[in-house]
């Protein structure tokens, strides 16, 4: 039996159990992709508006630093400069996430320790888990090569094989760091804080120079796929830089994963206390979800302050263009751009909130599926007690998120702090619906519960492309965000919001209701 034994069986088993994960934010990362171009098209269709846009972002260092630098005025280029930091950010995510829950995620369960009993070699998981981020990369490359051909087919190839390169890079990286932590929990979270450390390295060193030769730029895999430069004199050999970076982080990883024994780290987690200090079920959640609050509590802060920081740009990089303002009063309401921006803003944080709430809800079927949750049930502790302290967590933990990204808006942008403040935390009753649904699903279908990534990228899928596609009010109503007033600047109607919230409240109430019902996994 060779260390690779059992790979493809491993393989089929991983893409079966994905097969509606990866699907989804597949889809959800091309069709965002995809749809800039007719968007773009209709906004700027003359080479003149173009070129003025071209002028504006080159002059306005705080979109640089949030969008990236722009290498020429053609469509293609356009679109890999709208989405091409967030496309390959999502596609990291996506990648990183299948890997760590096909090695960590197994090892944690005990269920990696009954695969390796039989006839399988002792890489053939990790190798397998790679292969399934390769697939979606791939996947997603390939669709996104496909769709914007018509843009220009060697561009097109460039960033396709761009947005798999960053994919595959953090891949890699997240095998890494599963040999080296013990939980998969923080394995996510080391792996998805290095994502969020390559954001702001690109941020600093695009604010800092036009054309993203900054060694701040360069330093970060997010500007390594900017300077391969699709439809703009490709840069191919920045390709390179990502096959190396794979190469040796893969390396790494087999290295790794060879000389420890499964279920272990080389980075033990510490002993606790010979005396526990946790009196309650609501004090165990806050104790596993701490660490992940902090993280996006931090996160949204300061994506408000780069937002406000933008605000008084929007209208000079608006300009008099007609349907660029168009777009920022569907997505923020019919009032001065200025207040069109801050709700749209607003709008894409509460729609990013909705996948932390999803997230938080789901550390239930976690800790469910893993066995932790048995033998604290076991205990004189209730289904819906032991839930509801996870569920505080994370309906609470959302409303902090959303006051923290309005305080941020308030620092970078300096005025209308209360409005402002008001308009983050309307966003909250749409989250809470996502997050109630969630919660049913897990309650009732726990099988079905991580369909809920599904629903949260479809409704940021709407809320992000819908407005700029233009599509029919009734798409848009699909989403809970849809129905929210559009503050600041619009006038607070409080019946969409008071029924939102009761939408919740009896999602919620189904899933706990399933919940005492149904067995549990053991």
């Amino acid at each position: 039996m060779t260390t690779f034994t059992g790979t493809g069986v491993l393989l089929r088993f991983s893409l079966r159990r994905d097969r509606v994960m990866i699907p989804v934010w597949v889809a959800v990362n091309t069709l965002m992709v995809l749809s800039i171009p007719n968007t773009l098209k209709s906004t700027y269709g003359t080479e003149a508006e173009r070129t003025d846009l071209v002028h504006q972002v080159a002059t306005n260092s705080s979109f640089r630093a949030l969008i990236g630098p722009v290498f020429d005025d053609s469509l293609g280029a356009l679109t890999a400069w709208r989405v091409g930091v967030y496309a390959g950010a999502l596609g990291a995510v996506t990648a990183l996430l299948v890997v760590v829950r096909h090695t960590r995620d197994e090892e944690e369960s005990g269920r990696q320790e009954l695969i390796a009993s039989g006839a399988v070699g002792r890489r053939a998981s990790l190798t397998a888990a790679l292969l399934a981020a390769a697939v979606a990369s791939a996947v997603l490359g390939l669709l996104v090569a496909a769709g914007l051909a018509g843009q220009g087919a060697t561009g097109a190839v460039a960033f396709g094989l761009g947005l798999a390169a960053v994919g595959m890079l953090f891949a890699t990286m997240a095998a890494i760091v599963a040999q080296l932590t013990e939980s998969a929990r923080l394995t996510r979270g080391l792996t998805a804080g290095v994502l969020g450390g390559a954001f702001v390295l690109r941020a600093a060193g695009d604010a800092a120079s036009t054309d993203g030769s900054s060694v701040l730029t360069w330093l970060s895999p997010l500007g390594w796929l900017e300077n391969l430069r699709p439809f703009a004199a490709e840069r191919w050999w920045v390709l390179g830089l990502f096959a190396t970076a794979v190469a040796l982080q893969g390396t790494v990883a087999y290295v790794l994963a060879g000389r420890r024994d499964v279920g272990m780290s080389f980075l033990p987690t510490r002993p606790g206390p010979p005396t526990g200090s946790l009196g309650t079920a609501a004090a165990l959640a806050w104790r596993l979800q701490r660490g992940s609050v902090l993280g996006w509590s931090i996160g949204f802060f300061l994506a408000g302050v780069i937002y406000g920081g933008l605000t008084d740009g929007a209208a000079d990089l608006v300009g008099d263009n007609k349907q660029a303002r168009e777009i920022f009063e569907r997505m923020g309401g019919q009032s001065g751009i200025t207040d069109a921006f801050l709700a749209s803003m607003t709008g894409m944080l509460g729609l990013v909130a909705a996948l932390y709430v999803v997230a938080s809800v789901l550390r239930l079927h976690g800790e469910e599926t893993s066995g932790r949750a048995e033998p604290l049930l076991a205990n004189a502790v209730g289904r819906v007690r032991w839930a509801s302290g996870h569920l505080t967590v994370a309906f609470a933990g959302s409303v902090l998120i959303m006051l923290l990204a309005g305080l941020g808006f308030a620092a970078g942008y300096g005025k209308e702090v209360g409005p402002i403040l008001g308009a983050c935390v309307v966003q909250v009753a749409g989250v809470w619906v996502i997050g109630g649904l969630t919660v049913l699903l897990y309650g009732l279908t726990p099988r079905l519960a991580p369909a809920a990534w599904g629903v949260a990228g479809a409704v940021l899928l709407i809320g992000w492309v819908g407005p700029a596609l233009d599509i029919p009010q009734a798409v848009l109503d699909v989403s809970p965000f849809g129905h929210l007033p559009k503050l600041p600047g619009g006038e607070m109607e409080w019946g969409p919001v008071l029924v939102l919230l009761g939408v919740a409240v009896v999602l919620v109430g189904g899933g706990l209701a399933g919940l005492r019902r149904r067995d549990m996994t053991t």
